[in-house]
């Protein structure tokens, strides 16, 4: 089994959608042809159903390019009293998007990590084998994924249970995915094989301080002088799943295990729009280097 995995990371996302954009371009078909499994979290979930569907990467780029400013559109300054962010813009375009299409009636199998804070458990949509998630709509369980706390509000589903952000788990969802391939399909790790894509390796800066009384203020600092909070904890947080992920598949597939990242020159917050096509320009360059290596797994 071949599986695709897509990290969370916000506006990153363009990182990895300009290296699956190059690959469509350079092997002529869509890339979910290579794989018998997408997984995708938070922005990457937009990246995963977007494969599933046969969406061409270069229109998914595209939404990325003309939609980011749209949905980091601020509606508070630090997200004390209301979310940093409103999702009304984000749901709308993922309705327009993905709307009328439901989890079951996807063909190839999806998974999206989400939380489900209603009951505070981890909790993963998928379109195969499930009670649970199925019949709800893949745009509903795309927003899940993409409700950041603090910056999105949490997403109702259905009336039923809460949801956010699934990269408090599983930034980096290959460990969910190679579980699900061993419960869902029986395949053995030794028949399966994966190719992980991150949105970036943050070099996120804690300076050493003589003030050891930690507050608000040094993990979520304001910037000057928009006095706007920055997402530094969080990105922390999502860096560090990501990272621990990567090592832990490393380790239980060796070779068959493939990460294509780079490192980001500094902090690049997730709600940065401002850095797109710096991000398309590194995708660019990370294809390069590594795009033997890519060609070599897809065949």
């Amino acid at each position: 089994m071949k599986i695709l995995c897509i990290d969370g990371g916000g506006i990153r996302g363009i990182l990895p959608v300009t290296i699956l954009k190059a690959i469509e371009e350079d092997c002529g078909k869509p890339i979910g042809g290579y794989f018998d499994l997408v997984a995708g979290t938070s922005t990457g979930s937009i990246i995963a159903s977007s494969i599933v569907l046969n969406k061409k990467m270069a229109g998914v780029l595209e939404f990325y390019q003309t939609y980011g400013k749209q949905i980091f559109t601020r509606q508070a300054k630090v997200g004390l009293f209301k979310s940093v962010y409103s999702d009304k813009d984000l749901r709308k375009l993922l309705r327009d998007v993905f709307g009328g299409i439901t989890l079951s009636e996807i063909d190839k199998p999806l998974l999206i990590p989400s939380v489900d804070i209603t009951n505070g458990k981890p909790f993963a949509f998928h379109s195969y084998d499930g009670k649970r998630g199925k019949e709800v709509d893949l745009w509903d369980a795309i927003l899940s994924s993409c409700s950041a706390p603090v910056y999105f509000p949490p997403n109702n589903v259905s009336q039923q249970y809460l949801t956010i952000d699934g990269g408090l788990w599983a930034n980096n969802p290959s460990i969910a995915a190679i579980t699900e391939a061993i419960k869902s399909f029986q395949i053995k790790m030794d028949d399966m094989k994966v190719l992980s894509f991150g949105t970036g390796r943050q070099k996120v800066d804690f300076s050493l301080s003589k003030n050891k009384y930690w507050g608000l203020r040094h993990w979520m600092p304001l910037k000057f002088p928009s006095l706007k909070t920055k997402p530094k904890l969080l990105d922390l947080a999502l860096h560090l799943s990501s990272e621990s992920v990567s090592y832990q598949s490393q380790l239980l597939l060796g070779d068959r295990y493939l990460r294509i990242d780079d490192d980001l020159d500094r902090e690049v917050p997730f709600d940065d729009i401002h850095c797109m096509e710096e991000l398309i320009e590194l995708g660019e360059s990370v294809y390069k280097n590594n795009k033997n290596e890519i060609i070599r797994f897809l065949e």
